[in-house]
């Protein structure tokens, strides 16, 4: 089968990842093997190919927002049959027996296995996936506007649940890519008032349209506190403006697996119980619970698809926020 494996980190600038040939994977009992349709392109593939991530094993290659056809099944497997189209995301298994996964809590498993990082990810012909961590998608949505879904809007879903924010309250998005431009769409459907900064006009545009009463730069100060935020950028430096925008007893979700320091600060801009808090992986609920309400809504996907070979050019895409929405991986045979 074809794959974009990744054999060493090194910046995107220098294509870090290689067309190869490489085997069907195997699939042992409650496995299923996956012929991949398409896979979206997420920021923490940006991250492993260029080795912000400790990568506990290489080759390996990326991608975890896998939607797929059921190609073949293993013993004991009862969930999925041959036929049934379904999603693979980044948690790709939790050992089920620990106190974080026997709280609810299997996003902190420390046995956990994520796709793309410890398992071969869907940047690639065909995936192989423990059973219990595929999910059905709702029928109204294509192979390739249901892949965004499986990252970018269920660990964003995750965020805007920790955020604590409330029907009708107000929201800020620091950051407005693949994940913000769904986040938006469920905060409007709560009737929330949704305020976005971002440094890009294109992005400040598609905020707009998704509903946003204002946009501006994360140095600016919104008419009004608000009531919760969501960060996604990567950066930092954005917290201290963050906090400056919220009001007492609000929080703060941090949406990123991988950040730059955040700088020294005065207590003042925490002080009056703000909470600012980060938010890991996600659990299955999270998984079904937001691809159920995503149907419901329904949540309108903005992709720009690419095929699998252009995966290195699209990261540089993603990296330079070049990027309308999420980028997509078709692939083909």
């Amino acid at each position: 089968m074809k794959a974009m494996q990744l054999q060493q980190p090194k910046p995107v600038a220098d294509d870090p990842l290689m067309l190869v040939d490489t085997a069907v994977p195997d699939f042992g009992p409650g496995q299923i093997r996956l012929k991949v349709s398409v896979c979206g392109v997420c920021h923490t593939d940006l991250h492993t190919v260029e080795g912000d991530l400790e990568l506990p094993c290489l080759p390996i290659t990326p991608g975890h927002e896998i939607v797929g056809v059921v190609e073949a099944v293993g013993e004991s497997v009862t969930r999925h049959q041959v036929g049934d189209r379904v999603g693979v995301a980044w948690v790709n298994w939790t050992c089920g027996e620990c106190d974080y996964c026997r709280r609810g809590q299997e996003n902190l498993c420390p046995q956990a296995r994520f796709t793309g990082l410890h398992a071969d990810g869907g940047y690639a012909q065909y995936v192989v996936v423990d059973e219990n961590f595929a999910y059905p998608l709702p029928p109204i949505f294509d192979d390739a506007h249901a892949a965004p879904l499986l990252c970018a809007g269920i660990v964003g879903y995750r965020s805007l649940r920790l955020s604590g924010i409330q029907p009708g309250e107000r929201l800020g998005l620091y950051g407005f890519g693949a994940s913000a431009h769904l986040v938006i769409q469920v905060a409007r459907y709560w009737d929330c008032e949704v305020y976005v900064f971002t440094r890009s006009q294109a992005h400040r545009d598609h905020a707009r349209e998704l509903g946003a009463v204002w946009t501006g730069g994360a140095e600016d100060m919104p008419p009004e506190l608000l009531d919760a935020s969501v960060t996604f950028a990567p950066a930092g430096w954005i917290i201290p403006q963050a906090l400056r925008h919220l009001r007492p007893g609000g929080t703060i979700a941090i949406k990123a697996i991988h950040m730059s320091p955040i700088p020294e600060m005065p207590y003042h801009l925490i002080y009056g119980e703000r909470v600012v808090r980060s938010v890991a992986n996600f659990t299955r609920y999270d998984a079904e619970a937001f691809l159920r309400l995503a149907g419901e809504i329904p949540i309108q996907t903005d992709v720009e698809t690419f095929p699998l070979d252009e995966a290195n050019d699209v990261l540089k895409q993603m990296k330079a926020s070049q990027i309308r929405g999420a980028a997509v991986l078709e692939i083909r045979d």
